[in-house]
């Protein structure tokens, strides 16, 4: 399994991932994080946007399932249930056991894979670990506390690296 934090691409937010950019990647399914990457923590249910741009991915074939390490289930389970998704609780992410349940629930490989993720050390290094593509985005909501700030302060060389590769 490879340990690397870095990316494969870097967006400004889940909305920039196109199908058009999934399909040219051969993903037929993305896993997605929840908090600061689809929606803020504290947002209990998911807004237009991203019901339609999850409608966008399954009009085009695309799964989608939500992998969260959230230790709070009903939040998830609920804003899931809204949007009509599954997800996988627990997943314990930077380990791949969440990504391979998922995986094996939709059926698919990890060549047809991706991650979708705000943070290195747990969305990035679990889907790179692996072998799936790893999609960051920026936080939702941006860095509010001040962990936050510093964490993010810190992934932002990792983020530069992907971004020349990719640019």
């Amino acid at each position: 399994m490879p340990f690397s934090l870095i990316p494969h691409q870097v967006f400004d937010r889940y909305g920039d991932i196109t199908v058009e950019y999934l399909r040219e990647q051969n993903i037929t399914l993305l896993l997605s994080d929840l908090d600061f990457t689809l929606a803020a923590k504290s947002t209990r249910r998911p807004d237009q946007t991203l019901r339609d741009w999850i409608a966008a991915l399954a009009n085009s074939g695309i799964g989608f399932m939500i992998v969260s390490n959230n230790r709070s289930g009903t939040r998830v389970t609920e804003f899931c249930a809204d949007l009509g998704v599954p997800y996988q609780g627990h997943a314990g992410k930077p380990s791949t056991r969440g990504l391979e349940a998922a995986m094996d629930r939709a059926g698919t490989d990890r060549a047809h894979t991706a991650m979708l993720g705000d943070k290195l050390l747990t969305d990035m290094l679990a889907a790179n670990r692996a072998g799936v593509l790893a999609l960051m985005v920026e936080p939702v909501g941006g860095a509010v506390t001040p962990w936050q700030k510093v964490l993010h302060g810190l992934q932002a060389p990792f983020k530069a690296v992907s971004r020349k590769r990719s640019g």
